[in-house]
């Protein structure tokens, strides 16, 4: 039976539907242990489900049985080992056991961008959903969750159509997740929506079920979760739309930043002004070093690159300028450290030999250890490739950065980072950076200089305390 679309539910009222395993609530499974299926795997857990992670990687696999959780979230530590011990939540690498235990499973594989061009990979996605289709042996559902190009779910169902059994009536939809990390466990157990593309009753009615326990715990909080049913293309849109939007709106305060800084103009005066309308808002008006993580950029790069396939990459052109303005915060930081230190521009930009430059961060925001493209630690490596001695100090992404750009030097500490250091560039928000103390701080560097990279820091404070201080389109 077809559904109708669009639908939006502040309060579900939807036909239940019997788990094929005979289980009181459907039994869910994610495939995919990175930072979404993890995080998912472990908060559904919390919600009182029956869940199985899966991933072919061993090592992470032991590691999340063993309580330790192989991200950071704030949080999150602290679910896995207490549903770990209520016996609600376990791992495996065992494709069989996966496909047999679960009525809902949800992949949550990466979709990285394509090495040979801006689109997105989806060897991941196929490889997860052949591999569970060949060992189901009854009905299920297989709900994508993964960011993928819009057309993703009917290649799905093309696939579990040619590996599974026949005669099981395996049905596909797709739920897309809206994790923001460092608030990633509020995201899973509080959304603000959920978004399902379905294309039967049964299956909206499995999704439900799935998701009781987030609409539970919405009414003993007094809250609704509103819940909008629709097709399988306006539901793989939802994710990278906002995401777009987000994208968007974040470099379009960093291109009033570029006029501000030309014209003697302050970004942040204006972004507060123009946020006070409600039409407009103030988050993500935070003029800076620009977004990164496993996210925004590769995702409005796959927006681009599949808009082109479809015929409508006009539409999306702007989303190219986009890229453009996040990209070129990065070498304005050089800029400034160039201002700063006295070093002229040659051709191919400053050069630093013989200075030491400390760098506050390395992960792409706070509160999280991910620095997939993230913007600081691609502005140290900018500074070492210029010449600089540089010394990296972040509260939790030290270990990844350290993998990830193995010719910086890594410090225990914000103290030792910055100790002789001519320039202290402040590059990612951390409260300890935010907060720390200018006096105090000054005693430890050869030279009270510093870029405040994410605008996060007192000019006035830092100034009275005798540093030299530049934001991003600041006077």
């Amino acid at each position: 039976m077809t559904i109708p679309y669009p639908t939006i539910q502040p309060t579900p009222a939807i036909a239940a539907v019997t788990p094929p395993s005979g289980a009181p609530r459907p039994r869910v499974t994610f495939l995919g242990t990175g930072y979404l299926g993890a995080t998912y795997a472990i908060c559904y857990a919390e919600l009182g489900y029956e869940v199985l992670g899966f991933d072919v990687d061993a090592d992470k696999i032991a590691k999340l049985n063993a309580g330790q959780v192989p991200i950071h979230e704030p949080g999150l530590d602290e679910l896995l080992r207490r549903n770990l011990a209520a016996g609600r939540l376990r791992f495996s690498t065992d494709i069989a056991e996966t496909a047999d235990f679960g009525d809902v499973h949800f992949i949550c594989v990466g979709t990285p961008q394509r090495a040979d061009g801006m689109g997105a990979d989806l060897s991941y996605v196929e490889a997860s959903v052949t591999s569970l289709a060949q060992h189901l042996t009854r009905k299920a559902l297989i709900v994508g969750k993964s960011t993928v190009p819009v057309g993703t779910a009917e290649w799905v169902e093309q696939l579990v159509d040619k590996h599974t059994p026949d005669g099981l009536n395996v049905e596909v939809a797709w739920s897309p997740e809206f994790l923001q990390e460092g608030f990633a466990v509020d995201d899973v157990l509080r959304p603000n929506r959920i978004v399902v593309g379905v294309k039967s009753e049964w299956a909206n009615g499995m999704l439900y079920a799935a998701h009781k326990g987030v609409f539970d715990l919405a009414a003993t909080e007094d809250r609704e979760v509103p819940l909008v049913v629709t097709d399988f293309s306006t539901a793989e849109l939802v994710k990278v739309a906002a995401n777009a939007f987000l994208a968007t709106k974040i470099s379009f305060i960093n291109a009033m930043a570029e006029v501000c800084e030309a014209s003697g103009g302050d970004v942040t005066q204006l972004a507060r002004a123009i946020g006070y309308d409600p039409r407009i808002g103030n988050r993500f008006l935070q003029a800076g070093l620009g977004f990164g993580g496993a996210c925004l950029p590769k995702d409005i790069r796959a927006f681009q690159a599949r808009a082109q396939e479809l015929g409508a990459g006009e539409a999306l052109r702007f989303l190219h300028e986009v890229d453009l303005i996040n990209l070129r915060r990065r070498t304005r930081v050089l800029q400034l450290a160039a201002d700063l230190l006295g070093r002229r521009s040659g051709p191919a930009g400053p050069d630093f030999a013989g200075t030491r430059i400390a760098v506050l961060g390395a992960t792409f925001k706070p509160n999280t250890d991910d620095v997939r493209d993230a913007p600081a630690l691609a502005v140290a490596a900018l500074l070492q490739k210029a010449g600089a001695d540089v010394h990296v100090y972040d509260p939790q992404g030290t270990e990844n950065a350290r993998r990830a750009v193995p010719e910086l030097t890594y410090e225990a500490s914000m103290n030792e980072a910055v100790t002789d250091a001519d320039l202290v560039c402040v590059l990612t928000e951390w409260a300890d950076f935010r907060n720390a103390d200018p006096v105090a701080l000054g005693e430890f560097v050869k030279g009270r200089k510093v870029v405040d990279g994410r605008n996060c820091l007192d000019p006035a404070l830092w100034t009275q305390a005798g540093w030299e201080y530049r934001g991003m389109g600041r006077p």
